[in-house]
């Protein structure tokens, strides 16, 4: 019989989760390689020490009940920069858009560019066909 790994292994592991700005107020904190492992929080502020504690109780939970518990994936791939050549003319409206939010210029088109996503359907790595 093949032997569990510890917990503590388990719980001292970095997960990337994604914060996702709720239309209604908040943000959705979700853990793609955790299947179910979701919280919601008011702020900015909060989103780190809830991200732990939903973690920490989704791993606990598995773990106790017998499941496997997956590796944490790391894209290497993507460092999550990229540079974008556009319009002096959208350059402004957005940078006026973001202002009036009060956010900066890269949460602003972060948060466009999700709920685009969103609507759409699409998801990465797939494409819309029809």
């Amino acid at each position: 019989m093949k032997r569990r790994k510890p917990l503590e292994r388990y719980l001292r592991l970095d997960y990337p989760f994604h914060a996702i700005a709720d239309p209604a107020g908040g943000y959705v904190v979700m853990f793609p390689d955790l299947p179910g492992c979701m919280t919601q929080v008011e702020t900015v502020e909060k989103i780190g020490a809830m991200a732990d504690e939903a973690r920490r109780l989704w791993i606990e939970t598995e773990y106790d009940a017998g499941a496997t518990i997956p590796e944490p994936s790391y894209p290497q791939a993507y460092s999550g920069r990229f540079n974008l050549r556009l319009p002096k003319s959208l350059h402004r409206h957005l940078a006026l858009s973001a202002e009036r939010q009060g956010v900066s210029l890269n949460q602003y088109v972060l948060m466009r560019l999700s709920a685009g996503e969103a609507v759409s359907g699409t998801r990465p790595g797939l494409r819309k066909v029809g």
